[in-house]
């Protein structure tokens, strides 16, 4: 692992990691375009963590904290370095970022059928509540 480089992303990582995510991640987001991932960046440039072996994109995932709740999200490891520790790696610097802002606990969003998921997030000592439900509204058609 000790050539795995973790940074916060640029405005000139953003092709690139939309590019990743096509790859990488399950499902879609209603925000997975350049201006989301852009406006993403402008408003909170450590949100968004990249996991780099060399100059290869790894990993990812979405720290965000709006000053009550830390949020993980888009975690995603290129399926050919998965096991590799990378997702542990990004998990673990996220919560550090969190630690650091005063943040208490992490929500994490993990798509229902995403059984990978489940296992990543439970090993990382995650866990599922059953009481919760997300209710969404998309603001534009």
């Amino acid at each position: 692992m000790s050539d795995l480089h973790i940074r916060c992303a640029g405005p000139g990582d953003v092709d690139a990691v939309l590019s990743f995510w096509l790859e990488a991640a399950e499902g879609t987001s209603i925000s997975d375009d350049h201006d989301g991932v852009s406006r993403l960046i402008s408003r909170d440039p450590e949100a968004l963590l990249l996991a780099e072996r060399g100059s290869r994109l790894v990993g990812t995932v979405i720290a965000g904290f709006d000053g009550w709740r830390c949020s993980a999200y888009r975690l995603a490891v290129h399926p050919d370095h998965r096991r590799e520790g990378i997702a542990t790696a990004l998990t673990e610097a996220a919560e550090q970022r969190f630690l650091s802002l005063g943040g208490r606990r992490v929500d994490a969003m993990v798509l229902e059928a995403n059984e990978r998921a489940h296992r990543t997030w439970a090993a990382g000592g995650y866990h599922r509540e059953d009481h919760w439900r997300r209710w969404v509204k998309p603001l534009t058609g």
